[in-house]
């Protein structure tokens, strides 16, 4: 069993009220996402594991299991172009729990006109391989947000 931890502090919303139909209609997977806390962050690694995928707005870390979660910083975030996004880590490498991954501003990216809720998904999952999954109240960055059978 993998536990799944939040990349962020906020507030947990569930994926049903992402502002996008791919995330909340469970296009990519299950999961959870956070309405984070307005101020510069770093986002950090919700499972220990290798980094797959790394973008200045989403990255995705596999851990031992073979379990790929992804943490997508913000709602079309992609168009911001990287502004705004430090890359603290690479694809390719390993990651422990809670290490910071990506340093961003959620404030920043609202001012933008993006949203900054962020989805936390269970690639290539079912929602039955998912148990207590976060979807209300206030979160801590380590925080557990799921867990993956």
């Amino acid at each position: 069993m993998t536990t799944v931890t939040s990349p962020l502090a906020g507030r947990a919303i569930g994926l049903a009220n992402v502002p996008d139909p791919v995330f909340a209609g469970a296009m990519v997977g299950p999961g959870t996402a956070i309405d984070p806390v307005r101020e510069p962050t770093e986002a950090v690694a919700p499972v220990d594991g290798l980094v797959v995928s790394m973008h200045p707005h989403a990255f995705v870390v596999m851990d031992s299991d073979g379990h790929g979660v992804l943490t997508h910083l913000g709602i079309d975030t992609v168009q911001l172009n990287g502004e705004g996004f430090e890359l603290l880590v690479n694809k390719g490498d390993q990651v422990k729990r809670g290490q910071p991954v990506i340093k961003w501003n959620p404030a920043a990216v609202e001012a933008a006109g993006k949203s900054p809720i962020s989805p936390i998904v269970a690639l290539e999952a079912s929602a039955e391989q998912l148990g207590g999954v976060a979807e209300t109240g206030d979160v801590a960055t380590g925080g557990e947000l799921f867990t993956w059978n």
